[in-house]
């Protein structure tokens, strides 16, 4: 959908750049899909937000959690900031 006509239409008429790589490229958004699934799965269908704000919170602090706390084995059970930042694995306590 993100490709038809009208939509690229509106876009073009509104003189918004159109950024894509080639057409059915599996690792452009691998990085960003796997992040929304942990968020979905592990935030968002376990909680029954009343309000937008409520959500925003929720997703918010999961967020710190995601990249703070949360270990991840494609990191070598390291957190995201340990990684940007160069910190050193934590000892299980």
């Amino acid at each position: 959908q993100f490709t038809s006509t009208a939509f690229t239409a509106v876009l073009h008429r509104e003189k918004i750049a159109i950024s894509m790589d080639g057409k059915g490229c599996w690792r452009d958004n691998v990085f960003v899909e796997r992040l929304w699934r942990s968020v979905k799965y592990e935030e968002v269908y376990l909680h029954a937000y009343a309000s937008v704000p409520e959500a925003r919170a929720g997703i918010g602090r999961y967020v710190g959690f995601y990249n703070a706390v949360r270990p991840h084995s494609a990191l070598g059970g390291r957190t995201p900031d340990q990684i940007y930042f160069n910190q050193p694995l934590l000892a299980a306590a």
